[in-house]
């Protein structure tokens, strides 16, 4: 009995974490959102990261309206935490970081530029000693082009100027007088940007203008589609930016010489370009798209009149959001948690409702889901239908069936990452019920992350067929020489 009394101590971790702000770093103070990170054993480098895997790195946070200068702040590890309080974590060797996330941007790309950070300790008393660099800004290059365009609609809407951005890839013959470009658009996944294009590699195929848009914002990921809290985007992307692109590159200012791509949720966004503006744009190769049928919104139907809850399977199980190799690894619930620690908004889940729901009282977007119990919102349930892409194409299919036509080249591994591949089949079902058989292809044993990587359809890699799809495409719809 005596033993076992002597290791009971060891087996509670510091509920609560101090953390000093230096001065020198900043002399005015500061404010944001402090995260503590607890990782057992010794981190790899001289920082602590989340990890893929939710759980890996405990977390918890405290919002920090003003951290004054030498003042020392307390966080209770046991209050907003993840994946449980900090004093129930098992007796080893802990190590602490702390961050002041100082634009609430931590849940959509982790630390980033201007963060206070602490060195890594294996003690609960942390300082705040050093500030996340900038990172480069993007450079013109003879063939990268950066363009900021100030919109006049999300200007409006927020009260404030409000800037586009895009990066621009021009082709190499790109200096011969008078030639004019089709243009392919690229939408990158969460937590991506623009800056994006000085990284590319277009595969070349196609001879056209290459510009890498940027849907990054406060609530996370706007995906160009009109929003109640993130503004008119998609309005501002086809009405503005657009127009201003196709004058200051030379491109055909035609449906059929404008195409869209993009993957995850890059790939709900050209997929949902394509259809709000079916006139506008000439075609759209999303790749692993977010939920395009809301029956299966990463396995929880959120139709109006479903009664699931966000958390458990339709017979009462967890539900699982990642599966890794077919395995699944983690759920839903937990995938959620984390991103309530890591901020109150920005991160994938809470883009959703930035996105598809109404505004609340307190300015903020409505939740479709309790955070803590999974229990769904009936009335942001209906709302959310707007932007059920499959609802949308089923019940206006007289209408959009001949804009679409031709116009919608899906592809989706079958064991998605992210069970994304359920809501996909569900939407590519109806197509084909249609005649529009190639509007998908469902490739075996590819997930989210791999489906790139070149396959018997593909032998050159899947980017090299879309360009090619793209060429064929772009020649077919353009007008006849008299």
């Amino acid at each position: 009995m005596r033993s076992l009394f002597l290791l009971l101590p060891l087996l509670v971790q510091a509920a609560s974490i101090e953390v000093t702000l230096d001065p020198a770093l900043a002399p005015q103070g500061a404010s944001g959102r402090l995260i503590i990170l607890m990782k057992q054993g010794k981190p790899q480098g001289e920082t602590i990261n989340t990890g893929f895997i939710p759980g890996e790195t405990w977390m918890a946070a405290k919002e920090v309206e003003h951290f004054a200068p030498g003042a020392t702040v307390t966080v209770d590890g046991d209050d907003i935490a993840f994946p449980k309080p900090f004093s129930q974590a098992p007796a080893g060797e802990w190590h602490y970081m702390a961050i002041l996330d100082v634009d609430h941007s931590y849940a959509r790309n982790g630390a980033g530029p201007g963060d206070l950070v602490s060195a890594v300790a294996t003690e609960p008393k942390l300082t705040l000693s050093r500030a996340t660099p900038p990172r480069p800004a993007p450079v013109d290059t003879d063939t990268t082009k950066l363009v900021e365009f100030e919109s006049k609609l999300l200007s409006k809407f927020f009260a404030r100027p409000v800037k586009m951005r895009a990066g621009v890839i021009l082709p190499p013959d790109f200096g011969k007088p008078g030639s004019l470009y089709p243009a392919v658009y690229h939408v990158h996944g969460f937590g991506g940007n623009h800056t994006f294009a000085w990284r590319a590699k277009p595969a070349t195929a196609f001879r056209a203008v290459h510009i890498y848009l940027d849907a990054s914002c406060e609530g996370g990921h706007h995906v160009f589609a009109d929003s109640a809290n993130n503004g008119p985007w998609g309005a501002a992307l086809t009405q503005e930016l657009i127009p201003h692109l196709e004058k200051s590159f030379r491109l055909i200012p035609r449906p059929y010489a404008r195409f869209l791509t993009g993957h995850s949720s890059g790939g709900w966004s050209t997929l949902w370009l394509q259809v709000a503006y079916p006139k506008f744009f000439g075609g759209t190769w999303p790749t692993a798209p977010d939920s395009v049928d809301f029956l299966s919104f990463t396995g929880i139907d959120v139709t109006p009149g479903s009664s699931q809850n966000a958390y458990l399977t339709k017979d009462g199980q967890p539900l699982y959001l990642v599966r890794l190799k077919g395995k699944d690894v983690v759920t839903f619930k937990d995938f959620s948690l984390q991103e309530r620690v890591a901020g109150d908004y920005g991160g994938q889940l809470a883009s959703f409702d930035w996105v598809f729901s109404p505004k609340a009282p307190d300015g903020r977007p409505m939740r479709l889901f309790n955070r803590v119990t999974g229990a769904v919102d009936p009335a942001v349930q209906n709302y959310w239908r707007k932007y059920d892409i499959s609802y949308q194409v089923q019940t206006r299919w007289a209408e959009l069936g001949p804009l679409l036509k031709g116009k919608i080249r899906l592809v989706m591994g079958d064991q998605d990452t992210f069970h994304l591949d359920e809501a996909t089949k569900i939407f590519c079902k109806f197509l084909a019920s249609k005649g529009a058989e190639d509007a998908c292809e469902i490739v075996p044993e590819r997930d989210h992350m791999d489906l790139f990587k070149p396959y018997k359809t593909y032998p050159d890699g899947l980017m090299k067929r879309i360009e090619d799809e793209m060429a064929r495409q772009f020649v077919k719809g353009r007008p006849k020489a008299k």
